[in-house]
């Protein structure tokens, strides 16, 4: 394997354990509470401790299929049958699309619960509407609760269901909540049912780090943590400090896992950066009629790694 590929296959390597440290970072139940307290009415004005309390569980970290069929799976206790999320066999699904994070809380009442999903994206895909996904995801948390959460027609034990997306490197710092609305096209009849079942929770992240005020709370808290500038120091000074999160031992850990790695990616990319540099240099010097022998003594190269080098680009472009 050539420097520049193994360099590309490092860099997408780490950029996946990257992804996956920073779910864990977010899925600590503190800094759950702190997107709770911001985007779900029941919350707003608690203090985050308390909140954090009504979590149940921990909160599943990539572990559930968002897919049809495989978001539940069927067990059996004491001859029993129960239906619960499926976190089995992940291994013979690799490859399929889950929920970032999933987890239940309480309500203030301490009875009744709700479903919560929250989504981590680098930045606004290019390939499908971001808000469509949020869509499907926050349907498939409403539809696959059949017989798992409500069985048959009880459709009035149906959960209210939070799908909150955070997108980073946004151009300003956003908050929006989509949900369920009645607009009366003939007359005013006052349909029974809720209508709070769905929402969806759109957070953008701008690139610079905002000011620590009322409105920009959560988005300076969210943007700190995952920021591939800050460094460790600079992350938990702001989180213990300014937020007052206690911060124990995991959580450090968690955060100085995700800052190794976004400083590996970084280095990794920059490796790239430079590969693909001199390559096009020795492509340019060849075309322009150098000879290969004169680019090698002039690259410190042999004549061997030019000709890989300059073959490799021509077939990159024919393809």
């Amino acid at each position: 394997m050539n420097t520049e590929l193994k360099s590309a296959v490092m860099a997408t390597d780490r950029d996946a354990q990257y992804d996956n440290s920073a779910k864990r970072l977010i899925a600590h139940k503190i800094i759950l509470a702190r997107i709770l307290v911001k985007t779900v009415e029941e919350f707003k004005g608690m203090d985050p401790l308390e909140v954090a309390a009504l979590i149940e569980g921990l909160p599943y970290i990539s572990a559930v299929p968002v897919e049809p069929g495989l978001t539940n799976a069927v067990h059996f206790q004491n001859g029993q049958r129960l239906v619960g999320f499926n976190t089995e066999n992940q291994e013979l699904n690799e490859g399929l699309v889950r929920f970032d994070i999933v987890f239940y809380v309480r309500m203030k009442d301490g009875l009744s619960q709700i479903i919560i999903n929250v989504e981590a994206q680098k930045d606004e895909p290019g390939e499908y509407e971001i808000l469509n996904r949020a869509v499907f995801y926050v349907s498939r948390l409403i539809s696959s609760q059949k017989e798992r959460d409500f069985e048959n027609s009880s459709y009035d034990d149906i959960k209210c269901v939070y799908s909150i997306w955070i997108c980073m490197n946004m151009e300003e710092n956003t908050m929006g909540h989509i949900h369920l609305t009645k607009e009366d096209l003939i007359g005013s009849y006052e349909w029974k049912g809720n209508l709070d079942l769905l929402n969806i929770i759109m957070i953008g992240l701008a690139k610079e780090l905002p000011e620590h005020d009322e409105t920009y709370e959560l988005h300076r808290l969210l943007g700190a943590l995952l920021s591939r500038e800050l460094t460790v120091d600079e992350k938990l000074d702001i989180i213990g400090k300014e937020y007052d999160i206690p911060l124990e031992e995991n959580f450090r850990k968690d955060m100085s896992t995700m800052c190794n790695l976004s400083q590996g990616v970084k280095e990794e990319g920059i490796a790239i950066g430079r590969a693909e540099g001199e390559a096009g240099l020795i492509t340019k010097m060849y075309k322009n009629g150098l000879s290969i022998e004169l680019i090698a003594s002039a690259t410190d190269k042999t004549i061997e790694e030019v000709k890989t080098i300059i073959e490799g680009k021509e077939k990159s472009q024919e393809a």
